[in-house]
């Protein structure tokens, strides 16, 4: 059959790809957030028979309910993680190079109260790490008089100043789309709402699934070379079919959403706590004010759609009226809330805050899982999942970094879409489409 690309999305296409299913595929990938995405895009560009299959929408999980930050991963020097940091500053930046219209810079600040736990010099040690680590050179100091001029409302008493340095922000759920409809290009066929109901064996190793569609109710059998579980926080859901114990620990991540004006900031804002001392982050984000995020066990049935818990909105709520107390914020100017749960493999830390969030690749009787890491550092994911499932498909070639990790766009497009739009379309809004749904 030949490759359809997303263009081709329609009932008659879904019935198509549904009755050729049962053709033999080199790699089955089980998931369709950015994980899941990002192995099939690096998998069909180097040929393989790629199959992706999703029991929702595309990135329904935490793949779009992340807080749309690309970023280098300064958090993570506090727990000593620099191997993170360093892949991440790495994609982020490759990410900005190629993903125009998608992936934009956004300047961080870091807000430096004296009650913090850390002292200045601690502070100014991490930061100047940061820095070097970034190879970016573009963190500095500002005063505290420079930044209540940037972030007005910031809370004054006890502030010595902070730190700007760049990162960036994108729409998450777009990028998953973005690198399928990549992945669809390069000849991949990928279905949503396609759940996996039991995993095929033979001679004792997976060999591929039983899918049902979530739409008919019909059941595919998809047979395959290599079986890879990306099912985010649910891939001990899938592990379950071979007696395997669970590795996961769900940890939730909830945000709060206000309007622009009661909460008006040009810049992300990374202010601790007051409580404990975590990080958050006040952000802008498409005409809104994000607040986020909380990090907790999450103990609900994962068949459900997590929501924030009371506790959260009173622990985020208690961090905006300390920051930002003119504002004088309740819970009548939340415009809304959503929350994610982190798929981070469990290594027995008593603080859902200190567990590594590097990704981890495991085999288990024929089943590849690959969980945990970060949106920034979604190709590279993919390149070590590949790289070790060369075991079952030796014909995968050494994967680098330096192909684009999107494909490039056609700048000189954004004008004249600007111009068939009309009215107050400019090129700037042009090339924002551009990025999130292709020029196609």
């Amino acid at each position: 059959m030949e490759s359809r690309t997303i263009r081709a999305w329609t009932p008659a296409w879904r019935e198509a790809t549904w009755a050729d299913l049962q053709r033999p595929w080199d790699l089955l990938v089980i998931g369709g957030g950015i994980t899941g995405a990002g192995i099939a895009r690096e998998a069909a560009r180097i040929g393989l028979r790629v199959l992706v299959v999703d029991a929702h929408d595309f990135a329904w999980g935490t793949s779009s309910r992340s807080s749309k930050m690309v970023h280098g991963g300064i958090r993570y020097l506090a727990n000593f993680q620099f191997a993170t940091t360093i892949h991440s500053v790495r994609e982020r930046d490759r990410l900005l190079r190629d993903g125009s219209g998608l992936v934009e810079p956004l300047e961080f600040i870091f807000a430096d109260y004296e009650a913090q736990r850390a002292s200045a010099l601690e502070m100014h040690a991490g930061m100047w790490l940061y820095d070097q680590l970034s190879r970016t050179h573009a963190v500095h100091r500002l005063s505290s008089v420079a930044l209540q001029g940037m972030i007005p409302g910031l809370n004054p008493e006890g502030l010595r100043g902070g730190w700007a340095y760049t990162d960036a922000e994108t729409d998450d759920a777009r990028l998953v789309l973005r690198v399928l409809r990549e992945a669809a290009g390069a000849g991949a066929q990928v279905l949503n709402y396609a759940a996996v109901v039991g995993l095929i064996r033979s001679e004792g190793r997976v060999c591929g699934a039983t899918i049902r569609d979530q739409v008919s109710g019909a059941l595919a059998e998809v047979n395959a070379r290599a079986v890879v579980n990306a099912a985010g926080v649910w891939v001990d859901g899938i592990r379950e079919g071979l007696g395997a114990p669970p590795k996961m620990r769900p940890l939730r991540g909830s945000h709060l959403i206000f309007a622009a004006a009661r909460l008006p900031v040009a810049a992300a804002v990374i202010i601790r706590h007051p409580d404990d001392g975590r990080p958050l982050y006040v952000y802008p984000w498409e005409g809104v004010t994000v607040l986020g995020t909380t990090d907790l066990d999450h103990h609900d049935d994962l068949r459900e759609e997590p929501r924030i818990s009371d506790a959260e909105v009173d622990y985020l709520l208690t961090a905006a009226r300390a920051l930002f107390p003119a504002a004088a914020l309740d819970r009548a100017d939340i415009l809304s809330t959503y929350a994610g749960i982190r798929p981070v493999v469990a290594h027995g830390s008593r603080d859902p805050s200190k567990e590594p969030r590097d990704h981890v690749i495991f085999h288990e009787d024929g089943l590849w899982t690959v969980s945990g890491g970060k949106l920034t550092t979604f190709r590279r994911m993919a390149n070590d999942a590949l790289h070790q499932i060369r075991r079952d498909l030796p014909e995968i070639p050494r994967l680098g970094t330096d192909a684009p990790i999107l494909d490039p766009l056609d700048p000189g497009l954004a004008r004249p879409i600007a111009a068939a739009l009309g009215g107050d379309a400019t090129p700037a809004r042009a090339l924002r489409l551009l990025g999130r749904h292709g020029a196609d």
